[in-house]
């Protein structure tokens, strides 16, 4: 990628800065523009922004090591990370063309795999952690 954006109401690029603080803020705008994008026009996204505010919390009171932490923390990142991915190659398979084609389908689906790939991965743990923290957590409420 060489830092040019499109202008999606006038199909027309405009230039980055390509060096130093202003590479960095222009790159800090186009990702604020993508994940604005993402929760205006995905109800995916939402969902799973919706279950990553509700993990994210969780994951702190959860009693694991701060390794094990970031291991849940990361995991439901990564189902954010790609749903991102997921939607823009929709957007791109879209852009392209509206027609059906068995292509285009393919690479939805595909892509769809990943997202349900990475929920699993991410399920996977979450149950080891709530595996492991039951007896502590039984134990502290003196069950």
């Amino acid at each position: 990628m060489n830092g040019d954006k499109t202008d999606t109401t006038s199909g027309e690029f405009e230039k980055s800065p390509t060096k130093g603080l202003a590479h960095i803020l222009a790159a800090f705008r186009y990702t604020m523009d993508g994940l604005h994008s993402a929760f205006a026009g995905e109800e995916a996204f939402r969902l799973e922004l919706l279950l990553a505010a509700i993990l994210i919390p969780l994951a702190f009171l959860m009693p694991v090591s701060w390794s094990f932490r970031a291991l849940l923390l990361s995991t439901t990142l990564l189902i954010l990370l790609v749903e991102l991915f997921n939607s823009a190659i929709e957007t791109v398979v879209d852009y392209i063309s509206l027609k059906r084609h068995p292509m285009a389908k393919r690479a939805k689906d595909l892509a769809s795999a990943a997202v349900f790939l990475s929920f699993c991965i991410s399920a996977v743990c979450w149950l080891c952690a709530v595996v492991e923290c039951a007896p502590k957590i039984r134990e502290s409420l003196g069950l």
